[in-house]
């Protein structure tokens, strides 16, 4: 019994011995060019942070993010062609959104009825009036276009702040502001049936 007990001892010494022997081995190895690398751009890749110039990728030319859909009139004065056809019908929901969001965006230049007379008056010059001849005899797709990229003076692009859908709506509700102060004559004429 005491013999076994004896090489016990010696193999867990021989053991210890084995271990520390491989590693002071291995300490000294240099690691110049493993026999195999599973991903070498990851092995090799170039430390960068977010903010250094060029850490982003260019995109591929053409390519936009899914779901983005290119205003292909963007740096013109006015669309051209006629292309922008409001696609939203005049409904009572549309119509409630629209006046919605030109009470949040237009209101404070333009003024509650679209004549130019808004809250930032006579702090700013006083913006053209939704009301002219001139902007009642615009398509619908040149409103449409002031608020995706601004107009000719001060009036700044909503295209980041209003979502394309919310801008027809507020076309809807400038043609309902302009119909309410020049009414046509059938309009007159329904009126007084009422």
């Amino acid at each position: 019994m005491g013999r076994q007990l004896l090489s016990t001892e010696m193999v867990g010494a021989l053991g210890v011995a084995a271990v520390l022997t491989l590693a002071a081995l291995a300490s000294g190895c240099e690691h110049t060019s493993p026999t195999f690398e599973y991903m070498p751009q990851m092995v090799y890749s170039p430390a960068v942070t977010a903010q250094e110039e060029g850490s982003m990728r260019t995109p591929v030319k053409g390519t936009i993010p899914r779901g983005f859909h290119p205003y292909p009139y963007a740096g013109m004065a006015e669309p051209t062609g006629g292309g922008l056809k409001n696609p939203l019908k005049p409904t009572k929901a549309v119509l409630q959104k629209g006046r919605e969001y030109f009470n949040i965006y237009c209101i404070v230049c333009h003024g509650p009825y679209g004549e130019g007379n808004g809250y930032i008056i006579p702090k700013f010059p006083q913006p053209p009036t939704l009301q002219s001849d001139k902007v009642r005899g615009w398509p619908d797709g040149r409103i449409y276009h002031m608020i995706h990229e601004g107009g000719p003076n001060l009036m700044p692009s909503y295209a980041s702040q209003i979502p394309e859908q919310h801008r027809w709506e507020i076309v809807h509700y400038v043609r309902v502001l302009q119909r309410a102060k020049h009414p046509s004559a059938e309009d007159l004429k329904r009126l007084e049936k009422w």
